[in-house]
């Protein structure tokens, strides 16, 4: 029966002596903690620097803002009507 009573044997993961998991998840969650407050230190210097407004992408072009979905000529794929296949 020596097989059956290693198998038998409830020792739930606690192998380890001197205790060193709640040591080391805590260090983990406070590792967490820094990095995790430093990333918003530093997501909130970039929004910081950004502009108030953007510029129009579609000022350049003389859309006027519509929506390039309406136009009838928009799009690549468009054939050119006015040269000969």
């Amino acid at each position: 029966m020596g097989a059956l009573d290693i198998l038998a044997e409830n020792n739930f993961g606690d192998t380890r002596s001197g205790g060193l998991a709640g040591p080391m998840g805590l260090f983990i969650i406070v590792i967490l903690g820094i990095v995790t407050i430093f990333l918003i230190r530093n997501m909130t210097a970039r929004i910081r620097r950004l502009p108030a407004e953007f510029p129009d992408p579609d000022a350049g072009r003389g859309t006027g803002g519509a929506d390039l979905g309406d136009r009838a000529d928009s799009g690549p794929d468009r054939l050119d009507k006015s040269t000969p296949a």
